[in-house]
């Protein structure tokens, strides 16, 4: 199967040259890598360009966005430059983290996936991250029906359908979402476990606290859900300052009139999804 591979980077140089080595060892390899280079101030580039030079299969974008660096538009709207250099010529796309160590048959069993189940429209592993006695061990284990954002694969049926990745927090959850709401199945695959070389959100400003309550009003959530959603991050991350921070930030969404990134009839969807999901758990 064809596939491409969109990497954006911003100052990546400690990790960059890991990610691509883990490409270039792939069993099936990519028609194309577009590492877009958002802005660096480090040797990132540099990095960009030794791979480029040493293989084909590589490909550099320049560009300029603002530097703050806020979890979604930042990330999503150097992953669409890339995806303007690309043709329609593949049966996958992946949004691809520039600090991860893949196995080296990651692709070639998304491409299996994808090819004995069509009705799959996402795919991915399980995150690992090394803990402070060495061992690489699961992040998040008890959210395994969710697929990182740190390494989507998206049939091209399924991109299509959901119009692409929003400029916007929540774009990991909105995608999969809207995914369902057309039809497609997500598919988590325990036997590919992939090294996460810098833990989650690290990088991430202070302002970035309120965008999860303003990414839950633009998936159309509604005030009770998102309530409950943010108790349910609270405990899961054990902080209960977020439940302040989401609600703030819902409330400074809805007064300011943030646009939402779903239609009314895929808000519907949504909240019906997220509700049958909360009985089911309840119900165990």
């Amino acid at each position: 199967m064809n596939y491409y591979i969109i990497i954006p980077a911003h100052n990546e140089e400690a990790f960059l040259s890991k990610t691509l080595e883990s490409i270039v060892l792939q069993s099936l390899q990519p028609k194309k890598v577009i590492i877009v280079n958002d802005n660096s101030t480090d040797q990132t580039e540099d990095t960009i360009d030794e791979f480029v030079t040493n293989y084909g299969i590589f490909k550099k974008l320049n560009t300029s966005s603002f530097i703050e660096h806020l979890p979604g538009s930042k990330v999503v709207n150097a992953f669409n430059k890339g995806l303007k250099l690309i043709d329609n010529n593949y049966d996958f796309i992946v949004k691809l983290d520039a600090d991860l160590i893949l196995p080296n048959d990651y692709f070639e069993k998304i491409a299996t996936v994808f090819r004995n189940h069509p009705n799959i429209g996402l795919t991915g592993g399980f995150v690992y991250e090394e803990n402070s006695k060495g061992n690489w061990e699961l992040n998040h284990p008890m959210n395994k029906n969710h697929v990182r954002g740190a390494f989507k694969a998206y049939s091209k049926a399924c991109f299509k359908a959901i119009g692409g990745l929003k400029s916007a927090m929540g774009w990991d959850t909105v995608d999969e979402l809207l995914a369902q709401y057309h039809g497609y199945e997500i598919a988590v695959l325990d036997n590919l476990k992939v090294k996460h070389l810098r833990p989650t959100g690290k990088a991430y400003n202070a302002r970035a606290k309120l965008l999860q309550g303003q990414a839950m009003y633009t998936m159309d959530y509604g005030f009770i859900l998102t309530l409950v959603a943010s108790f349910k991050m609270a405990i899961k991350q054990k902080k209960p300052i977020a439940i302040f921070h989401n609600m703030k930030g819902f409330f400074k969404a809805q007064n300011k009139g943030v646009p939402k990134m779903v239609t009314r009839d895929e808000g519907r969807y949504i909240r019906k999804l997220r509700w049958k999901g909360i009985r089911k758990k309840l119900s165990v």
